[in-house]
């Protein structure tokens, strides 16, 4: 890892109450030397995301993501870009805090919509989201490694791509893995987090 690199333990992740129904549908497993964490959804559960929060130390410091996910079952018809078909395999959840105000980017592996694609934009007084598809389709089952620029993408998203701007505290990151509005089954699994400066 690199120098002053945090690993991001997967035991250590925990549902997050206020986005989550009462199911948890993640298990930890093991696969040769690598542990990982599978979202299984099946209907008629409500959705759960799976979370962990940077240590406040590292909160400012921490400038690249890097993590490993892979697609096991897509849901059937889900697209992120349409209202009540907003279901994926696997999701990745970066949240960051500016006083009340979180700004989240949702990377997701997406069933229909092609790499690149970026919608369901919200912003109000105290949220900013945008859903960001970082893989589409392709084979179940194949891992695949991600690496973003943390800064670089909230000065994208939510500071006009004007790259000298501020960038508040990296709070947490989730994971999520739904069919709940395909009432579909859904599954992903999610390894390796490191954060670095």
């Amino acid at each position: 890892m690199p120098e002053g690199a945090l690993s991001l333990a997967l035991d250590q992740w925990r549902i997050v109450d206020s986005q989550s129904g009462p199911v948890n549908y993640y298990k930890l497993l093991q696969e040769g030397d690598r542990s990982f964490v599978r979202g299984s959804y099946r209907p008629p559960h409500k959705k759960a995301v799976l979370g962990v929060e940077v240590p406040e130390r590292s909160r400012k410091r921490m400038r690249h993501l890097e993590w490993s996910w892979r697609a096991i079952k897509f849901p059937e018809k889900g697209d992120e870009c349409v209202k009540q078909r907003g279901d994926s395999p696997a999701v990745l959840y970066v949240t960051w805090r500016r006083f009340l105000k979180w700004y989240s980017l949702k990377y997701v592996w997406s069933t229909t919509r092609p790499p690149g694609t970026i919608c369901d934009r919200r912003r109000n007084a105290f949220v900013a989201q945008d859903t960001v598809v970082l893989e589409s389709g392709g084979p179940p089952g194949v891992w695949k490694r991600e690496s973003i620029d943390l800064k670089r993408a909230f000065r994208t998203h939510f500071a006009d791509g004007d790259q000298k701007a501020d960038v508040p505290p990296l709070m947490g990151l989730g994971v999520m893995s739904d069919g709940d509005q395909t009432k579909t089954e859904s599954a992903g699994d999610f390894a390796d987090f490191v954060l670095s400066p």
